[in-house]
Parts: C-alpha cells; structure tokens; sequence
C-alpha cells in the first residue's frame, strides 16, 4: 500500500476540525438539551409573555374593544361564542314568543274559541314558539306560522328581533371571515432557517439568517430588521430584564423594498458597533441573549400589513458556517429553489472572534504602510579597520 505523508499544516488543519465537531458535540449532548432557555418569542413567533395583577377596570377595557377581543380569541372560543349567540338569542325571543301567546290566551290550554285570533298563528307551546323565532331570525319562513295583525306586541316584537338579528348575523359572519382572513395566516408563509450563522462574508465577519417566501406573491415594501434581547446592569446598578438593543440586517441590495421572490440571506455585520464584536465561538454557548428578527410587509393580494417574527438563543447560533447553496438553474431555463438545503449549512474556515480578524487586518495594513516598529532599538556599533597593521 502507497505510504500516505501528512504535512504538519494539514495535521493542525484536521486537528481543529476534530476539535470543533467534539467540542459541538459535548455542548449538544450534555448543555443543550438540559438548559432550557427563556424565550420572549418563540420558533414560530408567538409572544411567550403574561400579565399578573391587572387591574379590574383595565380588564374592563377588553369588553369596551369587543372586536379586536374576539378577533384575538382562539378558534375553539370564538365557535363556542358563534353558537352560543345564536342559540341563545333564538331561544331568548322563543320566550318572549312563548309569553306573548302566554298573556294573549293563545295557546291550547286555554281553550280558545274557535272565532279567537291568535297574535302568532299555530303557537301551541315553548317548541313551536322556538321554531317560530329561528324562522324569523333566520329569515326563513317556512309559511306555517305568522303573526296576524290584530297584536300590536307581536308586531313590535317581529320588528325588534328583526334588527337584533342582522345586528348578531353582520358580528359574528364578519368576525369569523376576519379571522380567516387575517394577515397573520399570510405570515405562516414566511419562514425562516432553524439557525443563524457566523461566517466571514465580503471580508467581514457577519451574522446570517437565511428567511424565504413560500407563495410565488410578493410581500411589498419588505423591511427586515432585529431586536437582541438581554439582560444588562445599567452604571447606576439597575438591572434592566429584557434590554432591548437594535441590530441592523441587510441584504446586497438593503434592508427595505425586499425582491422577496427566492430565498434570502440577510447579514448583520460584527463591527465596531455590534453587540457581537466581544463573543467568541469558544464564549458563544456561555452568552445570555435572544436574538429576534422581525419581517413587515403588506401582502400583495390584500393589501394588507402582515409582521413575521422568529427569535434565535445561543445555541442555535452556529459559529464557523454558511448556508448551503439553495437556488440553481435548469436546463429548460427555469430557477429552482430547492428547499432541502434551506436550514443545512456547511463549515468554514472563520476567525474565532471579530477582534482577531480587524487586529489581522489592521497589522496586515501597517505592514503595507511600512510602519516602522516602536519596539526596535538601533545600537551603535564601533567600526575597526582591518587595515589597520
């Protein structure tokens, strides 16, 4: 067998990779699933917060903003609220139908006679009374009962019911087509990659996100950006929960009026200014942070705004990768979008922190410079002629 030699770089080289995937490793293993993170947002960009100890006139307000309350409800409660309304409402006015036979003397137990008008044709008891208000709610009017002309009770009463049923009809219908077609169910089409990445891109080093739009509609006037969350003591020791610090992602083209037809990759860059420049891939994991990243857009068929949000914690920050290539062309001309490799990423050679490589570039350009170092003394030197006999 042909003897195999390894140069001393290429043993480093694998050297760190196997380091790497250990050390990724053992924090999956025993870190990762034990530590369970808060999260103020979740994967699919539900808010995991609670309000304790509100007061009872501010929960009074809920009620006075009855629509958005009811928009906001679950579908369970809103069903449950959808038929309780009917059903109640047609039972409600079943007995006042009921009372109004009741005080005219209408029904068969009281034996009226046969030249007796009633106020409501064919009443006999509490089932027919009900049937009679679900016919007149609903519009329905099967013809077999009917109010006569000679209770002016019964007049008035068909004319209010009347009224409160469109009022119930127009809520409820209107509530419920609202509630399907929300922008929120628009922005279950956006999704983003399960992690974030830190890579060097154009020369720099960067956080990236990969975010895509399932539907071949356009969001207009996209508008990305994010939101790092954590925990800070202000110089005066407050402890602020939740401090909320701006980061800034861009794509090649900006951050607004995205060309949001394939899959993007936006980069925040770690500079100077970002919260980032003092993590380290080996401090990464020990970090306290949420990273959550906001989408707004006005979808194109409705016109209407719609705000994606996911949040990314520590551990799901992978330090050295990219993205793997996702958009490729085929023979008929066509782009095709192959959504398998959407969240996979591969590794990269990337400085362990955002120091190391602006200290690398900055020696890298004094050396061009010609910069002459302060550290070097010139001692003189006494010349001898060797001439000299």
């Amino acid at each position: 067998m042909p003897t195999v030699y390894l140069c001393s770089e290429q043993i480093r080289v694998l050297t760190e990779s196997m380091f790497k995937r250990l050390r990724k490793w053992v924090v999956t293993r025993f870190f990762g699933p034990s530590r369970q993170r808060a999260r103020l947002v979740s994967k699919d960009g539900r808010c995991n917060i609670e309000f304790g100890n509100v007061e009872a006139q501010s929960r009074f307000i809920f009620f006075v903003d009855i629509w958005t309350t009811v928009l906001d409800l679950k579908w369970r409660y809103k069903m449950t609220i959808f038929i309780t309304a009917f059903l109640g409402s047609w039972f409600f006015f079943g007995l006042l139908w009921y009372a109004v036979a009741y005080i005219h003397k209408d029904l068969p137990e009281f034996h009226p006679s046969p030249n007796h008008t009633p106020c409501v044709e064919n009443i006999n008891g509490l089932t027919s009374a009900f049937l009679f208000s679900l016919e007149t709610q609903v519009t329905i009017g099967y013809g077999f009962r009917c109010v006569t002309e000679q209770c002016a009770t019964a007049i008035f009463l068909l004319i209010f019911q009347s009224i409160l049923g469109v009022v119930v009809n127009s809520f409820m219908c209107g509530a419920i087509l609202a509630k399907i077609s929300r922008p929120k169910k628009r922005a279950k089409t956006i999704t983003f990659s399960k992690n974030a990445v830190i890579s060097k891109r154009g020369g720099k080093l960067c956080l990236l996100i990969r975010v895509a739009n399932l539907r071949k509609s356009l969001l207009i006037g996209s508008h990305i950006y994010g939101k790092l969350l954590k925990t800070t003591v202000t110089p005066e020791g407050e402890t602020i929960i939740l401090d909320q610090i701006n980061i800034n992602f861009v794509v090649d083209a900006g951050n607004e009026n995205l060309f949001f037809i394939s899959p993007l990759t936006i980069y925040h860059v770690i500079d100077h200014n970002s919260p980032f420049f003092h993590m380290a891939a080996e401090t990464l994991i020990q970090q306290d942070f949420e990273l959550v990243v906001f989408l707004d857009g006005t979808v194109e068929s409705t016109s209407a705004t719609c705000q994606v949000r996911t949040s990314y914690v520590p551990e799901e920050v992978l330090w050295g990768y990219r993205f793997a290539p996702i958009v490729s062309k085929t023979k008929e001309g066509k782009y095709r979008v192959d959504f398998h490799n959407f969240s996979k990423t591969v590794e990269v050679e990337t400085p362990h922190c955002a120091m190391c490589l602006y200290n690398e570039k900055d020696a890298r350009a004094r050396m061009k410079r010609g910069y002459d170092n302060p550290n070097f003394i010139l001692s003189e030197v006494n010349e001898t002629d060797d001439t000299k006999m």
